[in-house]
């Protein structure tokens, strides 16, 4: 059999199509994203921790989406605009120590979940808080950086 020019070539288009997309197909959608990610999400809750041990606003700043909203232990909604007005008021505002364990990071595509138990002491409003609670924060991958964008705690059972 006699193959000609132009048959070769649709047949070499049609085998590199193929191979492309038996390729994609095998690409695993939505998997885990490696140790890096991890990595990335539990230094984001350390350093969390830490910001909010010295009344650093720049970690919100950077790292809280623009319309974050979490959800306290204590019943209340935050944004990442009131938490900022927060940490300027430094007088009625204050965490005297905070720590977190049993952080677990989960992830979904670009969305990443961790979990955690934090135990704090501070000064919220005016007002001493201190308890145990359980937390779950969002993160998503925005422009190839990971952002908070939601939370959620609630009072862990005595």
């Amino acid at each position: 059999m006699r193959l000609t020019k132009s048959t070769l070539v649709i047949l070499g288009l049609a085998l590199a199509v193929t191979a492309f997309t038996v390729k994609a197909i095998g690409k695993k959608t939505g998997s885990t994203p490696g140790t890096d990610a991890t990595a990335t999400i539990t230094e984001m809750e350390n350093a969390s921790v830490k910001a909010d041990k010295a009344g650093d606003s720049s970690f919100v700043e950077k790292n809280y989406a623009d319309n974050f909203s979490g959800g306290s232990s204590w019943g209340n909604w935050e944004t990442k605009q009131s938490i900022l007005a927060d940490m300027k008021d430094s007088k009625n505002n204050k965490t005297n120590s905070e720590e977190i364990s049993d952080l677990n990071v989960r992830f979904y595509g670009d969305t990443a979940i961790a979990t955690y138990k934090s135990t704090y002491d501070s000064l919220y409003h005016g007002e001493h808080r201190a308890r145990t609670i359980l937390s779950t924060d969002t993160f998503a991958r925005q422009d190839g950086s990971w952002k908070q964008v939601a939370s959620h705690s609630s009072e862990m059972a005595k």
